[in-house]
């Protein structure tokens, strides 16, 4: 009986420990989610017009992202600085913070609805293979773009568009395409619509 307590007692310490364990992974996960917070908001929904919501975006995405700015790839005023602190390790568990969270859209700002007819179409036909369900999925490890914010957008695309940032290679074959059909007007259409998406 003696034998059978201490065998109970024992399978419950390791069990307190495993717990205690999870805990402390759970914390630094979210202790560095939140060291993000300044710019790209609590739980990473942002408030500032120029910086992307990471919230809800798929964990392969987050960590791409973070690699392509810790080794140059992708341009950027200072996630490039940031992102070369951060170990492997570090990228991992704020990609899990942030692909746990909830997406909240943009709020306040207009959109043309003419302009984002036009560009639900030019989504369709360039987009949607990628990004799918008119941008706002994140299963697709592409990002999510429905309700991003505009400035955001319109930065991060010209950096493509000019070669200074990453872009995959077929993400930059339709951009290339959609834009010798469309112009500079094709990508304000596209804001247009993302930003419509609610």
């Amino acid at each position: 009986m003696k034998k059978q307590a201490i065998l109970a007692l024992a399978l419950m310490a390791a069990g307190l420990v495993s717990v205690c364990s999870e805990a402390a992974e759970v914390s630094r996960a979210v202790l560095l989610g939140y060291t993000c917070a300044g710019c790209h908001g609590t739980n990473g929904n942002s408030e500032g017009p120029a910086t992307p919501s990471l919230a809800g975006a798929s964990k392969d995405y987050l960590i791409d992202a973070m690699q392509e700015y810790k080794s140059g790839e992708r341009a950027s005023t200072i996630m490039g600085r940031i992102a070369r602190g951060y170990s492997r390790e570090d990228i991992e568990q704020l990609a899990e913070f942030f692909s746990k969270q909830k997406f909240v859209p943009a709020q306040g700002q207009e959109a043309d609805p003419a302009l984002a007819k036009k560009g639900a179409r030019l989504h369709d036909k360039y987009c949607e293979k990628c990004h799918a369900d008119g941008g706002t999925s994140s299963e697709d490890d592409a990002g999510i773009l429905a309700g991003q914010w505009t400035p955001y957008l319109r930065y991060t695309l010209a950096d493509m568009m000019a070669g200074k940032s990453h872009a995959p290679k077929k993400m930059k074959k339709r951009l290339k395409k959609m834009h010798k059909k469309a112009g500079d007007a094709g990508i304000e259409h596209l804001i247009h619509y993302y930003a419509s998406r609610k």
